[in-house]
């Protein structure tokens, strides 16, 4: 297995695992989550690819095959309350095909993700786990991940 900068021609595989991660999701919240889609089209997909702030790595098998895959952003704070030009990577989506797992593929795409980041001469890692995810709560804190904050939600019915 080998972490690489993703490439338009990983898009398929990419797409798989969107789909299987999106499945999760849904089983969770089918509030805000609709089974049977992704959350990128092909056309956006080969925007992200090749967006230098929004990289995304790929774990590729022997024979090529996507195991898993992690998106990023890169952003540059310009609040005025916080260190201007502070770097930040945001890990939008980490997701390992289903089976790859148990296999330290996640494992080290995110520390492929944080590798990177420390190259570009980056601040802080952070990204989003949906309550009840349980799983991915357990991997990015065995990663040494700690909570930020915390947003909470009032549904209007």
């Amino acid at each position: 297995m080998i972490i690489r900068k993703a490439q338009i021609g990983d898009i398929d595989g990419i797409l798989k695992l969107l789909s299987q991660v999106l499945e999760v999701h849904a089983k969770i919240r089918p509030d805000l989550f609709v089974s049977g889609t992704v959350k990128y089209s092909r056309r956006e997909l080969e925007e992200i690819i090749t967006n230098t702030n929004t990289p995304v790595f790929v774990a590729a098998g022997e024979d090529n095959s996507i195991l898993g895959h992690a998106f990023t952003q890169i952003s540059v704070n310009t609040s005025q309350n916080m260190p201007k030009g502070m770097r930040s990577m945001y890990i939008d989506d980490i997701c390992v095909d289903i089976a790859a797992r148990r296999q330290n593929v996640g494992r080290k795409l995110f520390e492929y993700c944080i590798s990177y980041a420390k190259e570009l001469g980056v601040y802080d890692v952070s990204l989003n786990v949906w309550e009840g995810n349980d799983t991915a709560e357990r991997f990015y804190k065995a990663m040494g991940m700690t909570v930020r904050k915390t947003t909470l939600e009032y549904i209007i019915t």
